[in-house]
């Protein structure tokens, strides 16, 4: 069952710091669930892992793409999260060129395990895993949440089909 506020965790996250110089001029801050969602519309999608087929090709590119279109429908940040560390979440944005979506990283699954939607996906390597979904937030509470139908573990694969941004989006439209 999915509750009905977002879990209070701590976000291991990295930021630009361009006084450290060099090459990589990030260093780590913690940004706790009351600092993302508190006082604001949030939308929230979580997929199983960076670089991996669909979220790369379709899922988190949609957010992206549609970015502009959930600002003017009120929300005030796109949120992207994984399973994985700062340094992936970083990279894959990089390689994708995700300039307005916010990625968050749950590098150990906390968040994602007290939302009820972590799962094993060891059968294809990929250990720990969320199950894909998306919410919406309001100053913590979640309004909606559209998850993938049949969450388990070590499925072959989870399409998107009621997470993407398409949905979400023509949920906003007809709340609004």
């Amino acid at each position: 069952m999915t509750p009905t506020h977002v879990p209070d965790v701590i976000f291991r996250t990295r930021v630009r710091n361009d006084a450290l110089g060099g090459p990589n001029p990030f260093e780590w801050k913690d940004v706790s669930s009351a600092e993302i969602f508190g006082g604001k519309r949030v939308v929230l999608f979580a997929l199983p892992g960076a670089f991996t087929p669909a979220c790369s090709d379709s899922h988190l590119p949609g957010y992206e793409k549609n970015y502009d279109e959930f600002r003017r429908l009120g929300v005030d940040e796109v949120i992207c999260l994984a399973v994985n560390d700062a340094f992936v979440m970083f990279q894959w944005a990089q390689s994708k060129q995700i300039a307005k979506v916010f990625m968050l990283p749950d590098g150990n699954g906390d968040f994602t395990r007290r939302m009820g939607m972590l799962v094993d996906r060891g059968q294809q390597g990929m250990g720990m895993r969320s199950w894909r979904y998306s919410m919406l937030v309001e100053d913590g509470e979640i309004r909606k949440v559209f998850a993938e139908a049949n969450i388990r573990d070590n499925p072959s694969g989870v399409p998107v089909e009621v997470s993407g941004a398409e949905t979400m989006l023509a949920y906003l439209k007809e709340t609004a």
